[in-house]
């Protein structure tokens, strides 16, 4: 059994201007209470680039976490998509730390749970030694779905309650976004799903490409040409123009695609949204890599 608990930073002011108010205390007597009831797994979230967010509060708050030891940390950039996120507009953008800050608040913050004994896995979760997800790591078997890393081999995730994203074989399903309309569908005995995308082949191979990059740094098209045959050709024509323009060393040759050397390896998001036919086509709906 497994919890996750979103903390995003403990610092008085940061939660202030997110409208977020958590204390430690809270948190620290949930998680107790949690492993009280035999909950063994935990998880927490914490985020980097939020306003009114510095290296030296974002330091205390990972000073806290560590306290509590949860098994698997998540470290993501705060997005703020206001075009998308209705809410985000009552956020002074003016408070948000810049681009530089945010990268220099991920490498401190990484540093530090390297440093206090977690390992890194993938572009941004961390264990401690012997969790499921480092053994996964080193044996090849690690996934990430749109929640994240996982060990779950299912090709299946049912989301339940509003909005919430599920990833079948065939494609994504989404519940209705509003609350009250969401209920009622449901109490009516009807389906809570609002709207759906079917995977093409073309999806598939570039999923599973992106996938492998994020999951193992690497890219390994002889194995996906086994599976999808022709319809890799447009990945592996991505490849030979990334291989051309990379800077030397970042990219290896290797089984039809490439490996990322360990110091390019915070580039991997990047690397990987080259293969994401989507996301050249509406730039402006995504939040930053960083």
């Amino acid at each position: 059994t497994r919890a996750s608990i979103g903390i995003q930073d403990f610092d008085v002011r940061v939660q202030k201007a997110i409208g977020r108010h958590q204390s430690y205390e809270m948190t620290r007597d949930v998680i107790a209470e949690l492993r009280t009831r035999g909950v063994a797994g935990i998880n927490v979230d914490i985020l980097y680039g939020l306003p009114e967010q510095t290296r030296d509060s974002l330091s205390r708050t990972i000073g806290l976490v560590i306290g509590l030891r949860p098994d698997r940390v998540s470290l993501f950039g705060y997005a703020h998509v206001p075009w998308m996120a209705k809410r985000q507009k009552m956020i002074d953008e003016s408070r948000l730390p810049g681009l530089d800050e945010r990268r220099r608040q991920s490498k401190l913050a990484a540093e530090i749970l390297v440093q206090e004994g977690y390992e890194a896995i993938g572009i941004d979760h961390f264990a401690l030694p012997g969790d499921s997800l480092a053994k996964a790591r080193d044996t090849g078997t690690l996934r990430r779905n749109f929640q994240g890393y996982t060990v779950d081999p299912a090709d299946a995730l049912i989301g339940f309650g509003t909005s919430a994203i599920g990833c079948l074989p065939q494609g994504y399903i989404q519940n209705d976004a509003t609350t009250a309309t969401y209920q009622l569908r449901v109490e009516a005995g009807g389906k809570a799903t609002r709207r759906g995308y079917a995977l093409t082949l073309d999806d598939q191979v570039r999923r599973d490409a992106i996938e492998q990059i994020l999951c193992q740094f690497s890219l390994d098209i002889d194995e996906l040409a086994l599976r999808y045959g022709d319809f890799v050709k447009p990945v592996r024509g991505k490849v030979a123009g990334l291989m051309a323009a990379a800077p030397n060393g970042a990219l290896t040759p290797w089984r039809g695609g490439f490996q990322v050397d360990p110091a390019w390896r915070h580039h991997a998001r990047l690397i990987a949204a080259e293969f994401d036919s989507f996301l050249a086509a509406q730039p402006a709906r995504h939040s930053l890599a960083v």
